[in-house]
């Protein structure tokens, strides 16, 4: 008989995994609270780790087919000065795969199409997960699903990780909030993507297919706030008299296109698995997103699990392994997407002086290279 697994969320993390067991034979579920499989964002960057791991799904042709290459991306200072640049040919030709800027609804129906249509539950939020022998049984809505594997992937705020780690600690402020949103296609195109570093704020954007830019914002505030006039008003406050295509872009953004969240990251959990239930994604080591690996590593974490499930006499044992694959890496990733944040977004003009100045010094070269650990990962 076939194994079977449910998967709480149906994001690109929980999708990724469901895929990737179904693939092996796995008789899958995927339960979602929201009424429909879709994401609520902008744009999302897959970086060559994460296009390697949609390759082992057989999916990265596919992904690539919607998604934008930006050939010279890099950092500028406040004036608009380069202060270093990344050639995505050279990354390409180091790692095997370039930086790829997708919508994030449309990765998601790239995953969920490659799922047969009886593995996806909407509107099925999971209330309880208990044992039965070697079952696990998953309490929802509407009854309940008898499995043998579940895997909690339902991101930051997770109910799996509230039901099976009572005793883990909350998430918290990373301490910047953050703005992501789409501009149109622009009467003068956008020529070469990155970040501007400012004091305590940054704004980055990048090429989108059709035309369209990819634009996110960061600032050094207190959680939970609101602009009165709304969030792309906040941004021209902010940014309006920052250099070009800034200002250009934020004129193109509608009104209502703006996307403003705080930013959480998860404190370190004692172990990613227990008994038969495994945590993957946001929901096992939510991050800062500065080096752009949240869903990159949810997608490597699917790919391990299913190949750990593979190899394994037995389920638990599997799990024992794939948590000691995946915490040490995400660990080690979530710590430097930390510093990076703390790096970019620094308020005290010294540091944030100091910090471009060490960026325009160092070779280009150096930055690719210092990814390797990161993006030189295999399946």
């Amino acid at each position: 008989m076939a194994r079977r697994a449910v998967v709480v969320g149906g994001g690109i993390g929980g999708l990724a995994a469901a895929v990737a067991l179904s693939r092996r034979g796995w008789q899958v579920r995927v339960c979602e609270r929201a009424a429909e499989f879709t994401e609520i964002g902008a744009g999302i960057s897959l970086w060559p780790n994460a296009l390697r791991a949609l390759a082992a799904l057989d999916l990265a042709g596919r992904v690539r087919g919607i998604g934008a290459v930006e050939s010279v991306g890099g950092v500028r200072d406040r004036s608009g000065r380069w202060l270093s640049r990344v050639d995505n040919t050279e990354l390409e030709r180091r790692y095997g795969f370039p930086v790829l800027m997708v919508h994030r609804a449309d990765l998601v129906d790239v995953l969920a199409d490659a799922l047969p249509r009886e593995a996806l539950l909407p509107s099925t939020a999971v209330t309880g997960i208990g044992a039965d022998g070697d079952t696990v049984v998953v309490e929802h809505g509407a009854g309940e699903l008898r499995a043998d594997l579940v895997v909690g992937a339902d991101g930051l705020r997770s109910s799996v990780r509230r039901l099976h780690w009572p005793d883990a600690r909350a998430p918290r402020y990373a301490g910047f909030t953050a703005w992501r949103m789409i501009a149109p296609p622009l009467p003068e195109p956008v020529a070469g993507g990155g970040e501007t570093w400012g004091r305590g704020e940054l704004f980055g954007f990048t090429a989108m297919t059709g035309g369209r830019t990819y634009c996110f914002a960061a600032a050094t505030v207190p959680p939970g706030g609101a602009a009165p006039d709304g969030e792309a008003a906040e941004l021209r406050r902010r940014f309006a008299q920052w250099p070009d295509p800034i200002p250009r872009l934020l004129d193109a953004v509608p009104a209502d296109g703006v996307l403003r969240h705080d930013v959480y990251a998860l404190p370190p959990l004692p172990g990613y698995a227990k008994g038969r239930v495994a945590l993957l994604g946001d929901a096992a080591h939510a991050m800062a997103p500065n080096l752009g690996q949240g869903a990159c590593q949810a997608l490597e974490d699917a790919v391990v699990l299913a190949a750990c499930l593979d190899q394994a006499a037995d389920i638990e044992s599997a799990l024992v392994r794939y948590d000691r694959l995946r915490r040490p890496r995400t660990r080690r990733i979530a710590r430097r997407s930390a510093r990076m944040a703390a790096l970019t977004l620094a308020k005290w003009p010294p540091a944030a002086a100091a910090r471009d100045l060490g960026a325009r010094l160092a070779p280009g070269a150096a930055a690719v290279r210092a990814m390797a650990p990161v993006l030189a990962w295999r399946p």
